[in-house]
């Protein structure tokens, strides 16, 4: 017998087709949808155009040539001729298809295109009336190229941000993990977006879902659009068929709307998914459940490298808290506690002391004031001491983990290593957040910290763990200085 919500599906099916198979008119486009993208694009060029323009000029003033402007005027061709690089690379194109597209992720496609583009432009001038760029000029032009275009590209995002808002998202369809990802699009506002509520089958206009408007059936999409102003949808698979689904994206399409679609598997798979294709049949290749040697030796090189660089600049910072400490309260400069290492062996990690001497015997009559069951998290831990309080929001107390990393125990970036009793509670295929060593900082130091409940700590180092590449390892050390000067979620 068929259920009342297949009756209502089964209705629906004749309306669904006739909406499937109408192509949108220029009409029925929201005005202002698609606007903010192709501002976004131009702007990056502008900007990129403006960066080459300038590091071309400091080039040639370092050359200290009589004929400056001659010069400039025809090296004003290295302008389109970076730009429409940049394009092929897709360094205006990629913000349309991610949340969390930031300055950051273009540096290896902008470090790769300028290369390119120097290399152009340096042929250009051996046989053009600019006359041949000398080695020194070729190298103030890439360096000056990839430094302005950086800083430019991050401006540009960061003016477009304050003056569009965020972004209006619709999430199509059920399950849990699309609730979850609407969630973090709330409570993140760097990401851009913000969901508006949710369109399922069987539904009408009812009370919220997970805390989110219901707007009713699939077949509002082209009022809901309209009247939210809505620039993507959020697809999540639970609750519709592949024909809807094959017809709701054709739809998006006609509408101008940016789609982001859930996998199934989306929970555990990660961000490092590639797309394969078999004779036109699409396959998704995961990582392979190991790290090669060669991916170990390379993250350990930086390690090292990175963390003999940082001992030695921040040697007299030591010295200076060293005293500071000592002045504040009796006790240790250094405090040492045992945690989880690698395959679950302990290890005994250093810290700046910022707690009084007898913090841990007080730790289990604090427990139950704890704000999450799993660990100790106080808004306000009396066991903190002045100047304790203020090493934890710049994380100065992490210093000392250096000699860690030099030890082989930590790592600079990794999962976060656990005291034992919180280690008990992770179970089943969450323990693989163990196969790398723990790192000082990671997902969880940047993505906010205590701001984040001990589960999905533990689920971003697994996605860690799965995912791992140098250039995320890169990308997470350059994302905590922010997150270090804000003290964002320190504890």
């Amino acid at each position: 017998m068929m259920s009342a919500a297949g009756q209502q599906t089964a209705a629906a099916a004749p309306e669904r087709q006739a909406w499937s198979g109408d192509r949108v008119r220029t009409s029925e486009v929201p005005p202002g949808v698609g606007s903010v993208d192709a501002l976004r694009r131009r702007a990056l060029a502008v900007a990129d155009a403006l960066s080459v323009l300038a590091a071309l000029a400091c080039a040639l003033l370092v050359g200290g040539r009589a004929d400056f402007g001659a010069r400039l005027l025809w090296g004003l061709a290295a302008i389109p001729l970076m730009v429409v690089l940049f394009k092929v690379y897709g360094l205006y194109d990629r913000d349309m298809k991610r949340f969390t597209h930031a300055t950051v992720d273009d540096l290896p496609w902008l470090f790769h295109a300028t290369l390119v583009g120097v290399l152009a432009v340096w042929l250009y001038s051996k046989v053009g009336p600019m006359g041949k760029l000398d080695f020194v000029e070729v190298l103030v032009f890439g360096a000056l190229t990839m430094g302005l275009a950086t800083l430019a590209r991050a401006a540009t995002r960061a003016a477009l941000g304050r003056i569009a808002g965020p972004e209006a998202a619709l999430l199509v369809g059920e399950g849990r993990m699309a609730h979850v990802l609407a969630a973090k699009l709330e409570a993140h506002a760097e990401y851009g977006s913000t969901v508006v509520g949710v369109l399922a089958d069987g539904l009408a206009d009812g009370p919220p879902m997970h805390g989110l408007p219901v707007l009713g059936p699939l077949e509002r999409l082209d009022q809901v659009v309209a009247e939210h102003r809505v620039g993507r949808v959020i697809v999540a698979p639970g609750g519709i068929a592949d024909s809807e689904l094959e017809a709701l994206l054709h739809r998006c399409r006609d509408l101008l709307l940016k789609v982001s679609l859930l996998p199934k598997l989306s929970d555990v798979l990660g961000p490092a998914v590639e797309v394969d294709d078999v004779e036109g049949v699409a396959v998704l290749g995961i990582n392979p459940p190991w790290l090669p040697r060669s991916s170990r030796a390379l993250k350990r090189v930086m390690d090292l490298v990175l963390a003999v660089a940082t001992l030695v600049l921040t040697l007299p910072l030591l010295a200076l808290v060293a005293v500071a400490i000592k002045l504040d309260s009796p006790g240790p400069v250094l405090f040492y506690q045992e945690r989880i290492g690698k395959g679950g062996r302990p290890f005994r990690l250093y810290k700046l002391r910022t707690m009084t001497v007898d913090a841990e015997r007080r730790r289990e009559g604090l427990l139950t004031r704890s704000s999450d069951p799993n660990w100790l998290l106080l808004d306000r831990d009396p066991r903190v001491t002045r100047v304790g309080r203020r090493l934890r929001r710049l994380s100065l107390d992490e210093l000392p983990q250096l000699w860690n990393v030099l030890r082989g125990e930590m790592s600079l970036v990794g999962p976060r290593p656990l005291i034992a009793v919180e280690d008990r509670r992770v179970q089943s295929w969450a323990r693989g957040r163990l196969d790398l060593t723990p790192g000082i900082t990671g997902y969880w130091q940047v993505l906010g910290r205590t701001r984040i409940p001990f589960e999905e700590m533990v689920k971003l180092d697994y996605l860690y763990v799965m995912n791992w590449s140098l250039w995320t390892d890169l990308k997470l050390i350059i994302r905590t200085l922010p997150t270090l000067v804000s003290g964002r979620g320190a504890n």
